[in-house]
């Protein structure tokens, strides 16, 4: 017997905005238990101006989380302990590695009851952080929404928040439109998986028109040196100040470190529920595809390679647990890649598929060019910019502050110093970015069903056979030594390939 098909509304999933709370965020904690809170991020770019944010966190009293009450209450807590948390950590000269009680403990509470980690998640700075403009108009317009709290009050960060948020409520009806799809196939109704996967191909191509727009009012040099450096995770930080993570507090004593990823779009939940519906599989980044040749006793043997990190699985356990439960729901009944193999002969049903393959790698395509602008090119300019300045050149020889954007720039040097920062340039999330697009960019168009569709969307030549072959190269001028090339007004510019994160798609 099947499983049953998963609705959406149990859980906590909307029918018309996905992800993204059926209740819309609260812009205060009604209790005045956690007025505290409130004040310090409401204050938090004065405090971060002035230095008086650690100093503040540290003097606050100890509250628990137990006046709160509802959804959303749980939810505002923890943006706001979020806030305050990557705040405390990044909002000095130097990284701080002990997070005091007056954050630990109700921090703790609450991410125990949301099922979250102690770090500031997408879900904190995107899903739970925005609210409309004008209640009484929908809020998958980037005209209509604005964000309840950044680390720095700027323009720049609000927007990188909110295009996040429009994609979520403009791709939110894909969900149940997807689910029809897989109950369409259960029942051999052709027509019908055809007509949704048209209108999921549709939805896709919208939200990639969406993510450009990111370029309209964030700023690379600020995101790069104003606001990444507050959602970097503790994971793999040594570079930026923290060798062994992050310790919370407690008072309990003898409290162990713990390494988290920072905010990254790998852990929306949609673009996994995308992944899922279409049947894409994705490896451990650097692994090849198996061979047809190689057999799984062959993979399974004494000899065997032990399995490789696969990042985007290990992005689930940032999500809300109730998201997290509702993708392992569907990819236990996701058919649709399935039912168009075994009906090939159906050309408008593969045609349909292969569509919604193909502006979904578009979307793919488009965050590697996105991450090229606003990660590689600002961290070779802060090289050479480290470069050309003395160890004295700094304004009354202040210390220069050290995290994720200037780790890079000050640690290396010699003629080793543009590929090791390509090894060790890491994002938000605590893991390499551009090879880790790059290859789920690939793994995208691997399901393809008609031969045509496979050579386009492996960039390659098609064999005899109709397989692709040869390497798979990108649509943006991408070359097999991994060096992007961009053609556009401006004529022609390179970049390295180069590690390092805005967030992950």
């Amino acid at each position: 017997m099947l499983p049953p098909i998963p609705y959406p509304d149990d859980y906590g999933v909307s029918q018309y905005y996905g992800f993204l709370p059926n209740e819309l965020p609260l812009e205060i904690l009604p209790d005045p238990y956690y007025k505290r809170w409130e004040y310090v991020v409401s204050n938090l770019q004065a405090l971060l101006l002035s230095k008086r944010l650690r100093h503040t966190i540290e003097s606050l009293p100890i509250v628990t989380a137990s006046r709160l009450r509802t959804p959303a209450e749980w939810r505002r807590a923890y943006v706001l302990l979020s806030f305050m948390t990557h705040a405390y950590i990044w909002g000095g000269d130097r990284p701080e590695e002990r997070i005091p009680p007056p954050i630990s403990i109700p921090y703790i509470q609450i991410c125990n009851h949301l099922d979250l980690p102690t770090v500031a998640t997408y879900a904190g700075v995107c899903l739970w952080n925005f609210k409309p403009i004008f209640p009484e108009e929908p809020i998958d317009s980037l005209e209509n929404l604005s964000t309840l709290a950044t680390f720095t009050g700027s323009l720049d960060e609000s927007w990188f928040y909110l295009v996040s948020v429009a994609i979520e409520a403009r791709g939110g009806p894909t969900i149940p439109l997807m689910l029809h799809a897989i109950a369409a196939a259960r029942a051999n109704d052709s027509a019908t998986v055809i007509e949704c996967l048209q209108v999921f191909a549709t939805r896709l191509d919208e939200l990639g028109t969406v993510l450009q727009r990111m370029y309209e009012n964030c700023d690379p040099h600020v995101f790069y040196h104003r606001i990444r450096p507050f959602l970097a995770g503790s994971k793999n930080m040594a570079d930026a100040g923290l060798p062994n993570g992050v310790v919370f507090a407690t008072g309990a004593g003898n409290e162990p470190y713990c390494q988290y990823g920072g905010g990254s779009n790998a852990q929306s939940s949609l673009i996994q529920f995308f992944d899922i519906v279409l049947g894409i599989e994705h490896r451990p980044t650097g692994s090849q595809k198996p061979s047809d040749s190689s057999t799984e006793s062959e993979a399974e043997g004494p000899t065997a390679k032990p399995p490789r990190h696969n990042f985007i699985h290990e992005m689930r356990s940032y999500m809300p647990g109730h998201h997290r439960r509702f993708l392992q729901d569907v990819s236990a009944v996701a058919n649709i890649r399935e039912y168009v193999e075994s009906h090939k002969s159906n050309r408008s049903l593969s045609l349909a598929y292969d569509a919604s393959l193909a502006m979904l790698r578009s979307l793919r395509d488009k965050h590697i060019q996105l991450v090229s602008r606003y990660i590689i090119v600002k961290s070779r300019e802060s090289r050479s910019h480290s470069r050309s300045l003395s160890p004295l050149s700094a304004p009354n020889n202040q210390p220069q502050p050290l995290n994720l954007a200037s780790a890079s720039a000050h640690k290396y040097s010699g003629p080793e110093t543009a590929k090791a920062e390509r090894r060790r340039l890491r994002g938000t999330g605590g893991t390499a970015l551009i090879p880790f697009l790059k290859q789920a960019r690939d793994e995208t168009g691997e399901p393809a069903i008609d031969a045509w569709a496979r050579r386009i969307l492996s960039n390659g030549p098609v064999d005899s056979a109709g397989e692709a072959k040869g390497f798979a190269l990108g649509k943006i001028g991408e070359h097999a030594d991994g060096e992007l090339e961009i053609v556009g007004l401006a004529g022609v510019w390179k970049m390295d390939d180069s590690e390092g994160g805005l967030c992950h798609w």
